[in-house]
């Protein structure tokens, strides 16, 4: 092991660069002018192996923004395709590239991708570049999210490049660093599907099976298996979403991981008023991936992955079609088990019966009926102050809050065990997308951080009831403008 690996810590190795060679373009990155770290994650680089001192000298900014590749890497831009808004195209990282996969202590494998880091052959005739704002955006969600519990991709850091990029107007330009479990994507296999061979399609599985699903047995039925996981980990993963109240804003296919993993953080929110229609983002004119559709289009992604997999499920293709069909027919099943579960323990209830499903469904309708916040009306559950709710009072949630009472007295667990589980199970503060936002105008139009490094500290800790926390539990101003999201590219 040479000096720079044993100083930075880095220690690649670039399995995927060993795939079939229309899966991806090796290619080095652009040089920016003069970069300047904004963020790092210090947790994160010890958690996967790095040493944060040297990761922050001039070498170490270098190989975040792409000026100096790190000994063992080996860049590429990965090739996929993806259903958008429902119509097919040929995609690709456009200003992406994968430097490796770091080999954690734990000997833990790790994407370590560049986004932002200049033009490849899948660019579509953009700019390879990207703003500081949405990468900083990126940052701030993603890391919410692993703190919410839910699988997601990570951002290491952050870097400015000192180059402007023109979008509507002169944004400051910049390089996030993502750490993934992997980049595999529903459009990984439909590009393998539509432009590669079957025995490429086969290597292509045979690999994700091999790096994320090692457990299942290799042999008659082991692609069957594959769909089968991939279906079991998408819907436990939507569930997570809908239960904080997380709009993806964009779930095209080429955004849908193989590794269950929540990535590309666009157009997302999180949800303040309860509301299945909600759509946040500016692009998503017919409400296509409205909060409400998330489980359905999950499903109709996934019918999509079990599409490309029908030469590896049976010779026949009828057969094949019917072995998919049965297994897709399970998703929004185990969809809905993992969302009752998780709404049941947001109610504090830990056994099952046949009324919880109106329980729920009623105290849902009434929130929407009656425009209440989500996150803080299970937080006023959760701390026993149900007059902070936006029912109080109304006929149908003092009915409704007396059967919720009776409910948690039919269960052996104590009202104090109970509460200890909504309290595990119901953030107490989310990004706010106003102060998300007052975040990144401080950041990008003042070069003022620290708004955005108290809100990161406090998301960090979602679950904890603090006097620090009150101000990040408010609600914005009323607004005759609707909140709208930009995918940032």
């Amino acid at each position: 092991m040479t000096n720079e690996r044993i100083e930075t810590g880095w220690n690649f190795d670039n399995s995927y660069a060993r795939l079939p060679k229309l899966l991806f373009t090796s290619q080095t990155p652009t040089p920016v002018r003069s970069p300047k770290l904004i963020i790092l994650n210090g947790a994160l680089a010890k958690e996967i192996g790095l040493k944060t001192d040297s990761l922050q000298n001039e070498a170490g900014v270098a190989v975040f923004a792409g000026n100096q590749i790190p000994e063992g890497a080996a860049p590429l831009a990965q090739a996929y395709a993806g259903h958008q808004f429902g119509g097919f195209t040929k995609l690709g990282d456009g200003r992406a590239l994968l430097l490796g996969e770091q080999i954690t202590p734990k000997r833990e494998r790790f994407d370590i991708q560049l986004k932002g880091s200049g033009r490849t052959p899948y660019s579509r005739g953009g700019d390879g570049r990207a703003a500081l704002g949405p990468m900083l955006r990126e940052y701030i969600i993603s890391e919410a999210m692993h703190a919410l519990g839910i699988p997601t991709t990570r951002s290491l850091a952050v870097v400015e490049t000192g180059e402007p990029v023109i979008r509507e107007t002169y944004l400051p330009g910049a390089i996030l660093t993502r750490v993934a479990a992997s980049h595999l994507r529903v459009g990984t296999f439909q590009y393998a599907a539509n432009w590669g061979t079957v025995e490429d399609l086969r290597v292509l599985a045979d690999y994700t099976l091999n790096r994320h699903y090692p457990k299942v047995e290799s042999g008659e039925g082991q692609y069957l298996s594959l769909l089968k996981e991939v279906i079991k980990r998408q819907a436990k993963l939507i569930a997570k979403w809908q239960l904080v109240g997380f709009i993806h804003g964009v779930m095209n296919t080429d955004n849908m991981t193989i590794s269950g993993e929540t990535i590309d953080y666009g157009p997302c929110a999180f949800m303040d008023t309860y509301d299945l229609d909600t759509v946040f983002s500016s692009i998503d004119q017919q409400g296509r991936y409205a909060y409400g559709n998330q489980p359905y289009i999950g499903g109709w992604n996934l019918a999509r992955f079990a599409e490309t997999l029908l030469p590896l499920l049976h010779e026949d293709e009828n057969e094949a079609v019917k072995i998919a069909q049965e297994a897709i027919s399970e998703y929004m099943e185990l969809y809905r088990g993992y969302w009752l579960e998780g709404m049941r323990a947001k109610l504090g209830i830990f056994n099952e019966e046949a009324v919880d499903n109106s329980l729920i469904d009623d105290l849902l309708g009434m929130m929407q009926k009656y425009r209440a916040d989500y996150t803080n009306t299970f937080r006023a559950l959760t701390m026993d102050k149900p007059e902070e709710t936006a029912m109080f009072g109304t006929p149908e949630f003092i009915q409704w809050h007396k059967q919720w009472e009776e409910r948690l007295g039919r269960q052996e667990e104590s009202k104090e065990v109970s509460q200890q589980l909504m309290q595990n199970s119901n953030p107490v503060v989310i990004p706010r997308n106003h102060r998300v936002e007052e975040a990144l105008e401080a950041a990008v139009n003042q070069g003022d951080y620290s708004v955005m490094e108290s809100l990161l500290q406090v998301l960090s800790n979602p679950f904890t009831v603090s006097p620090k926390h009150e101000e990040y539990c408010t609600l914005p101003a009323p607004s005759n403008q609707p909140y709208r999201t930009y995918c940032g590219t």
